[in-house]
């Protein structure tokens, strides 16, 4: 995403980027299938389950030549912080507005000649497996295609799925997305949940 000053990134947004680089390819993790070639898309991450989970996703996205970027509270944008934050990606977003955090972050879109947001679509890493819809409006909004990210912690791998472009049938949409995790992990519990959870909103009409 653009700096809104357009200069250049600081000193210590590149030293951790350095960082993250050197240890995701010292932890040795290989990238199976690779990013789409788009300018805008949202990626929803799954599973969630460590704190590492964004170092190794953003070693890999840096493999693949794409600068992801994140939301983030707007109070963090703010002093010493500001730079360093969009340096980083980030995405400022503030609760406190009328508009909600999804007609903020469409319009950052909009803006952007280039974006790839990540979304942990679970949540929290205590989730057990189900979804929120939140990155599933946000691509809606803003007119952009969600691409799949998975990842296999015992194997040091990961990869993404080809765009999926939300129909505005959320449970037929999510069904596509859990039919792909399964096709990678099809032993994975939480993927399994993820499924349930598709067929139960499917059941109920697909809204989410």
């Amino acid at each position: 995403m653009p700096r809104p000053d357009n200069r250049k990134p600081s000193l210590l947004s590149r030293i951790v980027r350095r960082i993250i680089w050197w240890i995701y390819k010292l932890q040795g993790w290989r990238i199976e299938s690779p990013l789409p070639r788009l300018d805008k898309f949202v990626i929803a991450g799954a599973p969630h389950t460590s704190n590492w989970d964004f170092v190794f996703f953003t070693g890999a996205t840096a493999e693949e030549g794409v600068e992801p970027s994140f939301m983030g509270k707007h109070t963090l944008f703010k002093g010493w912080m500001k730079n360093f934050m969009y340096d980083m990606g980030g995405v400022p977003v503030d609760r406190t507005r009328r508009a909600n955090y999804v007609e903020q972050v469409a319009e950052a879109f909009a803006k952007a000649d280039r974006l790839t947001l990540v979304i942990a679509a679970e949540g929290t890493r205590s989730s057990n497996g189900e979804w929120k819809s939140g990155f599933y409006h946000i691509a809606q909004a803003a007119e952009v295609p969600v691409v799949v990210a998975w990842v296999s912690w015992k194997r040091r791998v990961l990869g993404f799925s080809e765009p999926i472009w939300p129909s505005g049938d959320y449970g037929r949409d999510l069904k596509k997305i859990a039919d792909f995790l399964l096709s990678k992990r099809p032993d994975y519990e939480r993927y399994r949940v993820l499924d349930a959870q598709a067929d139960r909103l499917l059941a109920e009409g697909g809204q989410g």
